[in-house]
């Protein structure tokens, strides 16, 4: 006797789509051309001003922004190495010729001449340094004028050398796009064709999770006239997006082509796998959403934006997965399997079968040689350090870079690096004096007073670069100690800023307030799972293996990009810290992942269980039946990630190199052997659930056990 079909809103909705697919899909498809011009057309210019907010630097800012109209905006310098003296007539006509050419560049304001600036030529005279002055921030200077200075200006041949720097600089030169984002989607196509064996079978997730993606990027750059979001935040929302779309465009697909095997009909196979996969779909979705959202308690409005831009495109690939994908589902029909590709699609489910059964024999030894693997990787987090990248660890065959090392060399690191000292209510003069004798500052420029007479302000150079941890020693010593002591007795209000105090307060910020972000993250995230297989024991295993997941994912970053450990092969072209706003945001996408993948296992165990099979054999069949597309899904997150090292942005490698990594060992180390060994070893406790929370908790399987059959897949 066959039981009723499912029912239930999702059922109603997989039939609605599936049903009207002509309607659902020309809707799709207006939304998306309607959304996509509204967005690429009318979408808001990201913003990067990380030092914001109420910090130090963030109030220095205002003090600038009030007071010294247009000093607020970045700046270009032009450094200057001549074969012989730069101040040889030969050599002066070119430099001068450059500083003509740089006062010419738009938004430039002011252009100080190193003939007439003390201290801005070496002391063997071949060396030597100009600042020009813009009105504007770094990502509203016009990318063109900035390469049409570099060109003009750099000539190769003649007496001297010119090349510039600054942050507009490496912007104007890092090239935009590239062929990483097509590589990781043709990975992903050969990824399917493997799993499935079959083009057509192979296109439905691609085709869907283009949808949600497309959708989710033009909405998110309409969303930034709100909600004002960095650069990075379309190429890292495209990531998780492509991700998780193409995931679970895939577990819904495998579902239904499971049924079909089973002997249902196209409809009520895009049912089950709607109520089965895509109900699935959704907790895992709902808790990305969730550890994105996470990072509001940063209480940074940048990274609002980012939390929202990205929990926005996940939120369209759910969508897309569980509307747009039915209606896909019903034009295929029986034909899912259509051109298919000799020799691929077979299933191994015995071999891992097999694996679990062998896990459960040695839970014990299997499960701590796990954790200790994953506990070793993560020892180099111990020695992270945080920073805004520089010119310093651009590629060396940038000018950028080659302006760097001009300045560096000849008149010290901390020449790139200017702490911005302002002040109000008195004369600077005493704090000027004071600075000037710490130890650490290499040079401090005369105070400059407003236009208004009610504020002033002064440079001083430390002589470490932006990147040496003593630069923000220093910075605290002149904020807790120096200052305090020369402005005591007066009524000067006096703030240390700029950009490289401006990245110091930020990584300080997300030392700060990471414990609050972890723990918001980890309790939401449990409460959901806990309704999701209404067990408290897995839950509570899940968020410890997704922190030694994440843990590990910081250690490889730490010994790639920080120790240097094969950091040339995968394209960082020198050692640096980790970018600050790297871990910040891998914590709440790993975490959200790495529940994708435990719902889809622990979800198909406990229906399992649910069905009267004992624990072990439970976890053994769900394990076999889960992990070729838990296998494929993450090797496909895993390679979109990676192929971000093939492009030119050293803060979208790193984070893409430390998704790449979580993924990888959460799909092995941790589903493979942790998952089985944790629950042999708790066996019926496994299922604990406190009787309060049982009555008023429901069954997030319902709709699945009235099936008749057993379905095979996720």
């Amino acid at each position: 006797m066959t039981a009723p079909p499912p029912t239930g809103p999702l059922a109603a909705l997989a039939r609605r789509c599936h049903r009207g697919r002509r309607l659902t899909l020309a809707a799709w498809i207006t939304g998306t051309i309607a959304v996509l011009v509204l967005g690429f057309g009318f979408g808001a210019e990201p913003l990067n001003d990380f030092a914001g907010g109420n910090s130090e630097s963030g109030r220095a800012q205002r003090v600038l922004d009030d007071h010294f109209p247009g000093a607020g905006g970045d700046s270009i310098t032009m450094a200057v190495r001549a074969d012989g003296d730069v101040r040889a007539p030969a050599a002066r006509a070119k430099v001068q010729a450059a500083l003509d050419r740089l006062a010419e560049t738009p938004h430039v304001t002011s252009v100080g001449s190193p003939y007439t600036t003390p201290g801005q030529i070496s002391g063997d005279g071949r060396s030597a340094f100009a600042s020009a002055q813009l009105d504007v921030a770094t990502d509203d200077m016009p990318k063109a004028a900035v390469a049409a200075l570099l060109k003009d200006a750099r000539a190769p041949d003649g007496p001297v050398r010119i090349e510039f720097g600054g942050a507009a600089v490496d912007l104007a030169e890092t090239p935009g796009g590239g062929s990483a984002e097509g590589v990781g989607l043709l990975a992903a196509i050969v990824i399917l064709l493997i799993a499935f064996g079959s083009v057509l079978a192979m296109g439905l997730p691609i085709v869907t999770a283009l949808f949600g993606i497309g959708t989710g990027l033009a909405l998110i750059m309409l969303l930034g006239h709100l909600l004002p979001a960095p650069s990075f935040s379309p190429i890292v929302a495209a990531l998780i997006g492509l991700g998780v779309g193409i995931d679970y465009a895939l577990f819904i697909v495998t579902r239904y082509r499971e049924g079909l095997h089973d002997g249902l009909d196209p409809e009520d196979s895009t049912v089950l796998a709607i109520t089965t996969a895509g109900r699935a779909v959704l907790f895992a979705g709902t808790t990305v959403i969730i550890a994105l959202l996470g990072l509001l308690v940063m209480r940074q409005e940048l990274l609002n934006g980012v939390a929202v831009a990205a929990g926005l495109a996940v939120l369209m690939t759910m969508l897309a997965a569980v509307t747009l994908l039915p209606a896909l589902l019903g034009f295929t029909g029986r034909h899912i399997d259509r051109f298919k590709v000799p020799g691929l699609g077979r299933a191994r489910r015995p071999l891992a079968e097999r694996w679990a059964r062998t896990v459960q024999r040695r839970p014990l030894l299997t499960g701590a040689v796990a954790a200790g693997v994953l506990l070793l990787l993560a020892v180099p987090a111990l020695s992270m350090r945080l920073a805004l990248p520089d010119s310093s660890v651009q590629p060396r065959d940038t000018s950028g870079y080659a302006a760097h090392t001009i300045v560096s060399e000849a008149f010290g690191p901390g020449t790139s690096a200017p702490l911005v000292i302002v002040a109000t209510g008195g004369d600077l003069a005493p704090v000027a004096r004071a600075v000037r004798e710490t130890p650490g500052i290499a040079a401090v420029q005369p105070p400059v007073p407003s236009r208004d007479g009610a504020a002033a302000l002064l440079v001083a150079f430390p002589a470490t670069g932006a990147l040496d941890a003593r630069t923000a020693d220093l910075v605290h010593t002149l904020r807790d100690d120096v200052i305090p002591r020369a402005t005591a007795g007066t009524d000067l209000d006096v703030h240390v800023g700029g950009p490289n105090a401006g990245s110091i307060d930020f990584a300080e910020n997300v030392r700060d307030r990471l414990p609050w972000l972890i723990a918001v993250v980890v309790g939401l995230s449990l409460l959901l799972l806990v309704a999701m297989v209404r067990s408290v024991t897995i839950a509570l295993q899940a968020a410890l293996m997704n922190l030694l997941s994440v843990g590990a994912a910081y250690g490889v970053l730490t010994a790639v990009v920080q120790w240097g450990w094969a950091g040339r092969l995968l394209g960082f072209p020198t050692d640096m810290p980790v970018t600050t706003w790297v871990p910040l945001m891998m914590f709440p996408i790993l975490f959200g992942l790495s529940m994708d993948y435990e719902v889809f296992l622990v979800s198909r165990v406990r229906e399992l269980y649910e069905r009267g099979v004992e624990t072990r054999e439970a976890v053994a069949q769900g394990l076999a039946r889960t992990a070729r597309v838990i296998t494929a899904a993450a090797a496909i997150m895993v390679m979109i990630f990676l192929s971000v090292l093939l492009g030119p942005d050293l803060q979208v490698k790193q984070i893409g190199l430390g998704l790449a990594v979580a993924i990888l060992v959460d799909a092995t180390i941790v589903r493979m052997v942790l998952v089985p060994a944790l629950m042999e070893l708790c066996g019926k406790a496994n299922w604990w659930l406190p009787r309060p929370l049982a009555r008023v908790l429901p069954s997030a399987l319902a709709a699945e056990r009235t099936e008749g059959k057993e379905p095979a897949g996720v």
